[in-house]
C-alpha cells in the first residue's frame, strides 16, 4: 500500500513546477529520489577517481609480486644447492691446487732438466743439447721453454717423447723436427718442451 501511495504521489507531481533553486520546497518523495540520484552520482565519481587509481596501483603491485615470486624461486633454488656448490668449489680448489703442485718453482727447474736428461739417457739417445730458453710471461703464468736436440732411432725417440710427456711435472711438447743424420742410420730430433710457473701476483 505504501508503494502504491508513493507512486500516486509521484504521478501527481508536476515536475515543471519544481524550483531548482528551492529544493527544500520539493515534495518529500522527489527530494528522496533526488538525494538517491545525487548519492549514486557522487559514489560513481568517487569510484572513478579513487578506486580506479587504486586498481591501477593494485595491478602494478600484483605484477611486482609475480617478479618477486620468480626471484624468490630462483634464490630458493640457489640456496637449496648451496651446499653442493660449496662442495664443488672445494673440489675445484683442490684440483687447481693439485695442478699448481705440478708446476715447477724456480728451484725445481734444474731438477726438471735432470729428469729430461735422464729420460734421454734411459732411452739410449745421444744428447746434443738441452738448453733453457728465456721465459715468456703471460697474464697468469710464466712459460719456460726448453730447447732439446737428441739423436737416436725412431722408436727410441718415440719412447723419449712419451717419457717426457709423462713426467710428474706439467710439460708440453712443441715444434717437432726430425731429420735423418748423414752417414748414419739414426735420426736427429729438435723439439721444444715447455713447462709453466704460476704467477703468484695473478692470484
Amino acid at each position: 500500500m505504501a508503494m502504491q501511495d508513493t507512486l500516486k504521489q509521484i504521478q501527481s507531481i508536476d515536475f515543471n513546477e519544481l524550483d531548482i533553486n528551492n529544493i527544500g520546497s520539493w515534495p518529500g518523495v522527489v527530494k528522496a529520489i533526488f538525494m538517491a540520484i545525487l548519492f549514486a552520482l557522487v559514489l560513481g565519481v568517487g569510484y572513478y577517481w579513487h578506486v580506479t587509481d587504486k586498481q591501477k596501483n593494485l595491478e602494478i603491485e600484483q605484477a611486482k609480486e609475480v617478479d618477486l615470486r620468480e626471484e624468490y624461486v630462483d634464490k630458493a633454488a640457489l640456496a637449496a644447492n648451496l651446499d653442493a656448490l660449496r662442495i664443488q668449489k672445494r673440489e675445484m680448489e683442490d684440483a687447481f691446487g693439485a695442478l699448481l703442485r705440478q708446476l715447477p718453482s724456480d728451484t725445481e727447474v734444474p731438477g726438471l732438466l735432470e729428469d729430461i736428461t735422464r729420460t734421454a739417457i734411459d732411452n739410449e739417445l745421444t744428447i746434443e743439447s738441452i738448453d733453457l730458453e728465456p721465459e715468456v710471461r703471460t697474464e697468469f703464468y710464466i712459460e719456460l721453454p726448453i730447447a732439446i736436440v737428441v739423436e737416436g732411432d725412431y722408436h727410441k725417440l718415440g719412447s723419449f717423447v712419451s717419457g717426457v710427456a709423462n713426467l710428474s711435472r706439467i710439460v708440453t711438447l712443441h715444434d717437432f723436427q726430425i731429420n735423418p743424420i748423414r752417414d748414419n742410420l739414426g735420426l736427429r730430433m729438435e723439439i721444444t718442451a715447455k713447462t709453466y710457473r704460476y704467477l703468484e701476483e695473478a692470484g
